[in-house]
């Protein structure tokens, strides 16, 4: 148990992150984390055994999460094509008729699945398991079982979507996501595997720094807002994703890169969603007294969650974080 216990973990934080502490789901329906985690934990759990198993890192793993997002998004709730999904009327702001989709939501939704939904919890069960954090967690049965329960739970949202909503969107529409979906991981199997690169001679910044430019990066994403010019908010999506992915992979090619650093990205996206949970109504109950309740105590999770990975690390003789 305690050779899988990596995986079991990330099974079950994946859909809490993505649904439960983004505000999503009520904390009354935390049973359904059950229902969720082979759709959401099996398809994480996949996407990092497959980027271990064949070296490929961060880089494949965060162009598979981007496939995932279509796959769930494109395939199973067809968010990004139906316009009443859950009566949000999400595609009445930015739609392309000739697409069938409205290029705000489609870059919102995508986003959050790709950094919260896979990569965040990811990240976060690796540095909680930093020794073993590029080796794989699994054997090939585990690995095999994975993909069943992924599957499984892939089919088991689509069918529980379409039992409330009969939508189905236009064969050719269907046929662009699967296409979509393809693309991304064949170029995710075309990245070179993680190779030596050339360090930067400066020092890494203060892992504090780097939490905080996480968190405060990430809250700018949530909180862009949608004026009646729908392109506004897709060109800072975009200069935004540019600012911070240039930071990134200029601060991780630096001397002294580390651990401390890798939970400070994920912790400070994590407490994002934490904060973002609570103006967030639920999908069932809106901002009920349940559901602000139910809010802090995921946040409190969150927190000690991040907690609990420092204290792993300082317990597996990372240097220390500075004070």
């Amino acid at each position: 148990m305690s050779r899988i216990a990596p995986a079991v973990i990330l099974f079950f934080l994946a859909p809490f992150v993505a649904e439960f502490l983004l505000g999503n789901l009520p904390i009354t329906m935390l049973s359904s984390l059950i229902v969720l985690a082979p759709m959401y934990g099996g398809g994480a759990l996949l996407i990092r055994e497959v980027a271990r198993r064949t070296n490929r890192g961060w880089p494949g793993m965060i162009v598979l999460a981007l496939a995932y997002g279509v796959l769930e998004e494109g395939i199973t709730t067809q968010s990004l094509f139906n316009p009443n999904y859950l009566n949000a009327h999400l595609l009445d702001y930015g739609f392309l008729p000739s697409l069938g989709i409205a290029i705000p939501w489609t870059i919102f939704v995508l986003t959050i699945h790709t950094v919260w939904s896979i990569s965040v919890p990811i990240a976060l069960v690796e540095v909680l398991f930093s020794k073993r954090r590029t080796t794989p967690w699994l054997g090939r049965p585990g690995l095999a079982l994975t993909c069943i329960l992924f599957a499984i739970g892939i089919i088991a949202t689509t069918a529980i979507t379409l039992s409330t909503d009969a939508f189905i969107a236009p064969v050719p529409q269907l046929a662009g996501a699967v296409i979509a979906i393809i693309i991304l991981i064949i170029i995710a199997f075309s990245l070179k595997p993680d190779e030596p690169f050339y360090i930067d001679t400066h020092p890494a910044p203060n892992a504090w720094s780097v939490g905080v430019f996480a968190l405060i990066a990430s809250s700018i994403f949530m909180l862009i807002p949608h004026p009646p010019a729908w392109w506004i908010p897709v060109v800072l999506y975009v200069i935004l994703g540019i600012v911070v992915f240039i930071v990134i992979r200029s601060w991780s090619r630096r001397r002294g890169w580390g651990d401390w650093h890798r939970l400070a990205l994920a912790g400070g996206a994590l407490l994002t969603y934490a904060w973002h949970g609570f103006p967030q109504p639920s999908v069932f109950l809106g901002n009920s007294t349940v559901d602000l309740i139910g809010n802090a105590i995921f946040a409190a999770a969150a927190v000690i969650l991040i907690l609990i990975a420092a204290r792993r690390l300082q317990q597996a003789g990372s240097a220390p974080l500075p004070a």
